[in-house]
Parts: structure tokens; C-alpha cells; sequence
């Protein structure tokens, strides 16, 4: 990387909270306490901001990257046999042009995942999203990888999490138990093809509607933009070994307003494809998502304040999905 170079978003070393994460006075230690200032400052002012110290090895998430290049490189044919469909619970195999966002094409493919639940667990809500993910035969490897990568990114959210509500001013477990417990996924791994104009829309502008996003991007491409307070669109240029985190809606909601969800797009104007991992951290499925009782007494007068915000997040997942694939059926 070029001695020079100066990132648009805030750099968070969680090594620190990492090594006190079960330790219910981890405020106590130093580092700790100043890892939580710096996130603190960085989910108030931005919203998203590059991790690093998080133990998830470099090598793994290249290999993750890999894998998932030498997949999009297949035939459409290969690819359609994991083609998704609302039969599968909305899993699997997208061709580019089937995602919408805000009522606009994207130029992207992808395979979206959601974790897997027992049949009926989640009644008449939970039914649409009921299915096995689905996995390609080839690479072979692929979903043994996935697996592994899904648990450590679960983990490390979890941590991620424990520190957000130390630093909105709560304990470290203010969000477990009934909102996030049993924590409910999501996985969209995304390919932008290469362009040779400028402009191309590969993923439109959209805050993420869930809890805590992580992005593990190509290296060598820089296409994530971020809108910033001055309005102005941001790049997110490639940390390598770096995931880049963001905040999402119902954290938006849970913290009554004291962090914010940022719009951010993809534009890929590059000619080389790129891929992009992005893991979305939720609540449980069935949370009613409404601001913490904590966090509307410390925060009683905040600006944004989301009091007259509730939300069944299943619900909230559900329509968004529904929504985005209205026209899945045109695309068979």
C-alpha cells in the first residue's frame, strides 16, 4: 500500500476488545476503552469504517474471493443450476439484471444465502425464506469454505456488536437475549463484470436494512462509495486483510437514532471483474426491533430519534425480498 494513501473512512483496530470479549468489565482496560471511543466516533460521524485485528486470516478471505471468481467465470448454464427461485426460499443463483434496487436494475449477479431454520419455525413469515441454501458442485470446495467463513463473520459481528452498545454507554450485552440472541443471516456474494464506460450502475444507492453489514472486497478494484455528511460520494478503496463494516436500519432503530444508516452505491468502471462478500449480521427473526429502553433514557432527545419506530425484523426481511424480486418469474 502507498505511504500516501488516506482513507475516506475511519480504520478501527477490535484486536483489544477481541482479547477481552467475555469479560463482562472489559471497559476497564485500556484499550478496550479507547477501541470504543474511536468506533463511537465513527458510527456517529460515518457509519461505515474498515475493521482490522479481527483474527479472520487474510488467506481465508482471499480464498473466499477466489473461489468465488473461478464460480461467476462458469458457464450461464453451470451457474442456472443453483438458479434462485421463490420454490427455494429465495436461495441461490441470480443472473445480472434480476436485483433492483430502489426500482432500478442493477448490474450485478449473485447468490444470496439465509441461514437455514427447521421447517415452520417461523410460521407463515418465516415460510417464504424456508429451503436449503443452495451451493454450486463446482468449485467442490465451496460450500466447506462458506461454512467456515459464515461462523467466523458471525462471531466477529457479535463482538462488533458488544462494542457498539458499549459505545452508546450500555453494557456489552444490551442487544443479546430477545433482539439478538439467535441471531438470524444473510449472504449476498456479489459479481460486478467489468465496464468500459463510465457510470454503469453495478448496485444502486440503499442503506442496508438490517443490523451490521461486513464487506469483503476484491483488492485491486476500488467501486464502493459512500455518501458522506457533505454529500459528497466517497470511495472505498481496498484495505487488504480489512473487512469494511456499515451500519444498517434496524441499528438505526435499536440505538433510537444516535447512529445512523448510510447510502452507499456500487459503480464498477474498471474493465476486471470484481466480487464482493458482503455478510449481513441481523436480529432474531422474530425480534420486534424498537429502540432499547437504555438507549431512548440516555438518549430522550435525540434529533433522529426512532421512538415511534417499531418493527418485526422477519417481516421487514420478508417484504424487502419479495419486493426486490417481484419479477424473478420474467427470469426464468
Amino acid at each position: 500500500m502507498a505511504t500516501n494513501f488516506k482513507p475516506h473512512l475511519p480504520i478501527i483496530d477490535i484486536s483489544p476488545l477481541l482479547v477481552k470479549c467475555d469479560d463482562p468489565d472489559m471497559m476497564d482496560d485500556t484499550g478496550v476503552a479507547e477501541f470504543v471511543r474511536k468506533l463511537d466516533r465513527a458510527c456517529r460521524d460515518v457509519g461505515f469504517f474498515y475493521v482490522i485485528g479481527h483474527g479472520i486470516s487474510e488467506s481465508l478471505m482471499r480464498k473466499v474471493k477466489e473461489m468465488t471468481h473461478r464460480f461467476f467465470e462458469l458457464p450461464y448454464e453451470e451457474k442456472l443450476k443453483i438458479k434462485i427461485t421463490p420454490a427455494a426460499g429465495y436461495r441461490g443463483y441470480q443472473k445480472i439484471g434480476v436485483n433492483y434496487t430502489s426500482g432500478k436494475q442493477d448490474f450485478h449477479e449473485a447468490i444470496d444465502c439465509y441461514r437455514e431454520f427447521k421447517q415452520g419455525k417461523y410460521g407463515e413469515t418465516g415460510k417464504v425464506l424456508e429451503g436449503l441454501n443452495q451451493w454450486p458442485e463446482n468449485p467442490q470446495e465451496y460450500k466447506g469454505l462458506m461454512d467456515e467463513y459464515i461462523k467466523l463473520c458471525t462471531d466477529l459481528s457479535r463482538n462488533i456488536l458488544r462494542g457498539i452498545s458499549l459505545a452508546l454507554g450500555g453494557s456489552p450485552y444490551e442487544f443479546e437475549g430477545e433482539m439478538v440472541g439467535d441471531p438470524f443471516w444473510v449472504m449476498r456474494i456479489i459479481g460486478y463484470p467489468g465496464v468500459n464506460q463510465e457510470n454503469v450502475i453495478g448496485c444502486g444507492a440503499h442503506t442496508d436494512y438490517g443490523l451490521l453489514t461486513l464487506i469483503n472486497q476484491d483488492d485491486d478494484k476500488t467501486a464502493l462509495q459512500v455518501k458522506n455528511l457533505a454529500g459528497d460520494w466517497a470511495s472505498a478503496i481496498p484495505i487488504p486483510g480489512s473487512f469494511i463494516c456499515n451500519i444498517g436500519d434496524m441499528l438505526k432503530i435499536l440505538s433510537n437514532g444516535v447512529y445512523e444508516s448510510t447510502l452507499h452505491r456500487v459503480i464498477n468502471n474498471a474493465p476486471l471483474y470484481r466480487v464482493c462478500i458482503a455478510f449481513f449480521y441481523e436480529t432474531n427473526f422474530d425480534a420486534m426491533v424498537e429502540p432499547l429502553e437504555i438507549f431512548k433514557e440516555k438518549y430522550p432527545g435525540h434529533k433522529r430519534s426512532q421512538v415511534s419506530k417499531r418493527v418485526v425484523y422477519g417481516e421487514h426481511l420478508v417484504n424487502k425480498v419479495q419486493t426486490t424480486f417481484a419479477n424473478l418469474l420474467e427470469y426464468s
